[in-house]
């Protein structure tokens, strides 16, 4: 106990390894919900479900250990929201991808991002990048969210002359969504730990008692893995129309994990004087990685989780806590019979709580600067009429550039802001 005690400085971070070990499983529970999620997400993709939710619950686990043992920071990791529904539904639905394909590309994506950390360029990339751009990105992917919870349980379906229209509300998949979406809502007002798995674990309980689903077991040995194992097919993410699903993977995995590392820390007092995250590089190289890992696995990128702020609000401070979680997402592989009786509409619920936490961004916008203001528009319009991630961010960055040129403003541009635009721009024109 001493040498753990040593090794993560509890003693010198006013926390106890039981107040770690809580913190910990009250991070768990608020983020346990990815386990039934991500399978569900990446299955439409045509991946096997079994296989996925094991990738699930390896990835983050691995990725636990890498940010608790390496980095020693309080943050848990799993495979992001967001992320999964542009790899299922932009890029091997809409693009027409191969699931092996899009793999290739988040492992390729995983890779830059470690090359950025370890030569230390991320830092003057997430400096550069305008904080409305960052916003708007986060509020589009969550209207991309939004738009996808509600198609895949019936709440929106598709009609010829209006392209989308209300569907029928009277059947059991949406009600059963909506139900989910208040019942998540209601328990996260009172903060109770675990509401978004408890209002899934829910519906899917009333879906098992009213026949809708059959009961498949609770626990057995771990589905094979091997039907996502090592599937991925790099070359083929080497093609030229793969460079904006590339950077889309990279560029959001990259300032989520930023902004919850800096939550996090800041949450638990661990920022020093000057600003600094304490083993930020550190960090960021155990988010790349888990990334890197998560793709041979099986999975869409693996990334920091904002719940961790729950497990820190629990008293977390230490690595120690990251690694609890890592060890509870591991255990979980043997409760894929649980998994597999969750139905999407059971998810839809989870997915919608987490789109309405993504467009709260917007309130930091300054709407009253017209060339801030119209970027952001443009990423969270575009992001989900085009089901598509990368297209919303490609036409948020060429529509700051040239709004702001247009402005006089263009010395608010910066470098990487300049070429972004037009290797984006170039994409779009001649792709």
């Amino acid at each position: 106990m001493n040498a753990i005690e040593r090794y993560f400085g509890i003693n010198g971070d006013n926390t106890t390894v039981k107040t770690e070990i809580l913190a910990g499983i009250t991070t768990f529970l608020t983020m346990a919900y990815i386990i039934f999620v991500n399978p569900n997400v990446l299955a439409e993709a045509g991946m096997d479900k079994g296989a996925v939710f094991v990738a699930t619950c390896l990835a983050s686990a691995l990725g636990c250990f890498i940010m608790g043992i390496y980095a020693r920071l309080p943050v848990a990791l799993a495979p992001g929201m967001g992320l999964n529904a542009f790899f299922t539904y932009s890029v091997v639905l809409g693009m027409g991808y191969a699931w092996q394909t899009a793999l290739g590309a988040v492992f390729l994506s995983g890779c830059i991002f470690i090359l950025l950390s370890l030569f230390k360029i991320r830092e003057w990339i997430i400096n550069a990048i305008p904080l409305c751009l960052k916003q708007g990105v986060v509020a589009g992917i969550g209207a991309f969210l939004a738009f996808i919870a509600l198609q895949s349980s019936g709440v929106i379906v598709a009609r010829e002359a209006t392209l989308v229209a209300l569907g029928d509300m009277h059947t059991f998949p949406p009600i059963m969504a909506a139900l989910g979406f208040i019942v998540i809502i209601g328990l996260s007002y009172k903060k109770i730990p675990g509401a978004v798995t408890i209002g899934i674990l829910l519906i899917a309980l009333i879906s098992l008692l009213t026949g809708h689903t059959q009961f498949a077991g609770i626990m057995s040995a771990p589905p094979s893995i091997m039907p996502t194992f090592m599937q991925l097919d790099i070359a083929g993410a080497f093609d030229v129309a793969m460079i904006s699903v590339i950077f889309a993977f990279l560029f959001v995995d990259l300032f989520d994990t930023a902004g919850t590392l800096v939550a996090t820390t800041s949450q638990a007092n661990l920022i020093d004087k000057n600003g600094n995250i304490p083993n930020m590089g550190k960090a960021l190289l155990a988010d790349s990685t888990a990334t890197v890992t998560g793709a041979l696995l099986g999975t869409s990128s693996t990334t920091s989780f904002i719940e961790s702020v729950a497990g820190v609000a629990a008293g977390g401070r230490t690595g120690l806590m990251a690694v609890t979680v890592g060890v509870l997402f591991l255990l979980s592989v043997f409760f894929a019979p649980l998994a597999a009786m969750i139905p999407s509409y059971a998810t839809a619920g989870a997915i919608f709580y987490v789109a309405v936490l993504m467009l709260a961004t917007l309130k930091d916008i300054n709407w009253q600067d017209l060339t801030d203001a119209a970027p952001v528009a443009v990423v969270l319009l575009f992001t989900p009429l085009t089901y598509s991630v990368a297209d919303g961010i490609a036409l948020g960055f060429i529509t700051f550039t040239s709004v702001k040129l247009i402005a006089g403003k263009y010395s608010e541009v910066t470098v990487p802001v300049w070429v972004l635009t037009f290797v984006l721009l170039a994409k779009i024109v001649f792709l």
